[in-house]
């Protein structure tokens, strides 16, 4: 079973390509979260879990997820982890929540795609944008080659530094995130998209206008997927270019 979690579409891109090369079912996480739910999964073939990287690790939302979820049939679970760069040390706290589960870890995939995080950083320029998904597909693929034959992923080579990403500076990071800033724009026409690709149902409309909630991952679906290019966060992303994974074809 092929489990994933996007925000601007890189992680489904991918979970859709290790779907059609392994012959397996495809479940969207989302569609739980949004109602609170945890997932109650059966699987006779490996659990491939398929996620961003949120500051070396997996996405904290996410992982709340995984844990309340249940796993039952095939106890091996494989992780495809979409990066900008790197992904730390992620690979012990997947291992650890493995553990949890009783699931067995079977290693961790980092998988470069285009960068998302506007809030931050210039997105990945548009003329960068096919080389790196044509990348980052060519090597999913050939780890569902691993997959099938039931082989774990190779092990990653982990520095001090990795292990500093992974744990004081995530904690730094997710000390800063929030909705505060975001806001709508004239330009909004009152769609509601946003309120629907939130993950977490984090965004009401009231009086035509988006309004968010406190429990926000930044996860970029709203301001990413907006038609109208109407939602900003703070000044620093005005002049910057959206980025949604494009479909495959």
């Amino acid at each position: 079973m092929i489990l994933y979690f996007t925000g601007t579409g890189n992680s489904e891109y991918l979970a859709l390509a290790l779907r059609d090369a392994l012959g397996d079912d495809c479940v969207d996480a989302r569609v739980d979260m949004r109602r609170g739910a945890a997932g109650d999964f059966s699987s006779e073939k490996p659990y491939v879990i398929v996620f961003p990287t949120y500051a070396w690790r997996m996405p904290h939302v996410f992982a709340d997820y995984l844990r309340r979820s249940a796993f039952s049939g095939c106890r091996r679970a494989y992780f495809v982890m979409v990066c900008g760069a790197d992904v730390g040390n992620a690979g012990a706290y997947l291992r650890a929540l493995c553990a949890e589960k009783g699931l067995e870890y079977c290693g961790l995939l980092p998988v470069v795609m285009p960068d998302n995080y506007l809030v931050m950083y210039d997105v990945t320029p548009q003329d960068q944008v096919q080389p790196l998904l044509r990348a980052g597909e060519e090597k999913t693929l050939a780890a569902a080659e691993k997959i099938r034959a039931g082989e774990p992923f190779d092990a990653l080579h982990i520095t001090a530094v990795d292990k500093a990403k992974s744990s004081a500076m995530n904690r730094a990071f997710f000390l800063t995130v929030g909705a505060k800033k975001f806001r709508a724009t004239e330009k909004c026409i009152s769609c509601g998209l946003c309120e629907r690709v939130c993950p977490l149902n984090n965004i009401k409309l009231t009086d035509g206008r988006p309004v968010w909630g406190e429990n926000c991952t930044h996860c970029m679906a709203c301001i990413s997927r907006c038609p109208k290019r109407a939602i900003e966060y703070g000044k620093g992303t005005e002049r910057r270019r959206r980025y949604v994974c494009p479909e495959r074809g």
